[in-house]
C-alpha cells in the first residue's frame, strides 16, 4: 500500500486491481409462499449445488469471496426489497453487490426521499446545505434519469442462473453458518424455543406479514422478539394496530434498531434453538450456545406459533392467503404520500446550492 501511495503522489494516479464479478441471474416467477428472504438464501444454495461454495471450513470454496456480486432478473423490486438481497452479500464475503433495477422503483424511492429531506430541513436537521445538495442531485437525476448497465460483452468469473419456478419451499440457513442453506423439508420438525423478527434485513412490510400470520394466535409456545429497524416503522405499525397483534400474542417488543442481531444488547437464553431474520447466525452471536436458523419473517412467525419448524405443508397453509409481494402488506414509507411530511416539505425553505458536475 505504501508503494501505491507513493505512486499516486508522484503521478497523480493510483493503480488498482479491479475485482472480478459473479453474475446471478434470476428468471421465472415467484411461487406461492416464497419470499425475498428465500431468494437471498437461494444464492448460496445454488452455488452449493454447483460446487462453487462449500460449508466445510477446511478447504472451503467460495466463488463470491472478494468478488462483486451482480444480480439481474428482478427489475421491478422496490429499492427496499433490493436492499434486503444486497445486504446479504456481506455474508457471502463479496467485495460489493449491485442489483439491476428498472427506472420506476428508483424514481419512486428518490421522490420519497426528496420529500423526507425537505421535511428534515423543516424540522431543523443539519446540515441543511448538505441536505439541500442531496435534494438537488436527486431532483436532477429525476429530471433526466440514467441507469448504469453492464457492457453487452461483459465477462464474468462465473454465471449462476436461478429459476424461480423451481423454488417451491422456503430455504433456511442452518446452525450456525449463513452458508449452510437447506430446504425447509430437510429440517422440518425441529423444536424452536425463541424467534427474533428484526434487523436491517427486515422492513415494515415484514412486520405486517408476521402480524397477519399471528392474527389468530392468542398465545404462543415460544418467546417472540419484535424489533423494527427504525422508529418511523415502529410509529407507523403502531398507528395501523400491528403492535396490538404482537401484544395479543405475548411478543416482547424491543427498541427499534439492531437489537438481538448485534449480540451485545438483548440476547436469547443459553443453549436455545431459534429462528431469526437477522443477517448472520455465527456461533454465540444471538445467545451462548444457541442454534440459530436464518429465515423469512413469514416462516419465523409460523415457527413462533407452532413452536417448531413447520412442514412445507403447514407453512403453505399459513401462507395461502398471503401474497408475499402484495402492495397492501409490503407497502413502504413513501413520504411524498404521507400528508404531514408533504405539507412540511412544501413549506420548507431550501438553501440555494450550486452543484458542479464532474467533467
Amino acid at each position: 500500500m505504501l508503494f501505491r501511495s507513493a505512486f499516486a503522489a508522484a503521478l497523480g494516479v493510483m493503480p488498482l486491481d479491479m475485482p472480478e464479478s459473479v453474475l446471478v441471474r434470476f428468471k421465472g416467477e415467484m411461487q406461492p409462499g416464497i419470499t425475498l428472504r428465500d431468494l437471498v438464501n437461494a444464492i448460496p444454495y445454488a452455488a452449493i449445488q454447483r460446487g462453487l461454495l462449500t460449508v466445510e471450513k477446511e478447504g472451503k470454496k467460495n466463488v463470491f469471496s472478494g468478488r462483486i456480486l451482480e444480480i439481474e432478473g428482478l427489475p421491478d423490486l422496490k429499492v427496499e426489497q433490493a436492499f434486503e438481497i444486497s445486504d446479504a452479500s456481506a455474508e457471502r464475503s463479496a467485495g460489493g453487490c449491485t442489483i439491476r433495477l428498472g427506472e420506476a422503483p428508483i424514481k419512486e424511492y428518490l421522490t420519497s426521499n426528496v420529500t423526507l429531506l425537505k421535511w428534515m430541513i423543516s424540522e431543523g436537521y443539519g446540515d441543511e446545505r448538505t441536505l439541500a445538495r442531496r435534494i438537488e442531485a436527486m431532483e436532477s437525476w429525476l429530471a433526466h434519469p440514467e441507469l448504469m448497465a453492464p457492457d453487452e460483452d461483459a465477462e464474468y468469473f462465473e454465471i449462476i442462473e436461478i429459476d424461480l419456478n423451481e423454488i417451491k419451499e422456503p430455504l433456511l440457513a442452518c446452525p450456525n453458518d449463513p452458508d449452510d442453506v437447506r430446504p425447509l423439508s430437510e429440517v422440518a420438525g425441529r423444536k424452536i424455543d425463541e424467534v427474533f423478527i428484526g434487523s436491517c434485513m427486515t422492513n415494515i412490510g415484514h412486520f405486517r406479514a408476521a402480524a397477519k400470520m399471528l392474527g389468530n394466535a392468542k398465545s404462543i409456545p415460544t418467546r417472540l422478539w419484535i424489533s423494527p429497524p427504525t422508529k418511523m416503522d415502529q410509529h407507523q405499525l403502531m398507528e395501523e394496530g400491528v403492535y396490538n397483534v404482537f401484544a395479543q400474542a405475548g411478543a416482547r417488543t424491543e427498541m427499534p434498531g439492531c437489537s438481538l442481531c448485534m449480540g451485545n444488547q438483548a440476547r436469547v437464553a443459553p443453549n436455545t434453538t431459534c429462528v431469526s431474520t437477522s443477517t448472520r447466525n455465527f456461533p454465540n452471536r444471538l445467545g451462548d450456545g444457541a442454534d440459530v436458523y436464518l429465515a423469512s419473517a413469514e416462516l419465523a412467525a409460523v415457527s413462533s406459533i407452532l413452536g417448531k419448524l413447520p412442514t412445507v405443508e403447514e407453512y403453505l397453509e399459513f401462507a395461502k392467503d398471503l401474497d408475499t409481494m402484495a402492495d397492501e402488506i409490503y407497502r413502504y414509507l413513501n413520504f411524498d404520500q404521507i400528508a404531514s411530511f408533504q405539507e412540511a416539505a412544501n413549506e420548507a425553505i431550501i438553501p440555494t446550492v450550486n452543484i458542479v458536475a464532474a467533467s
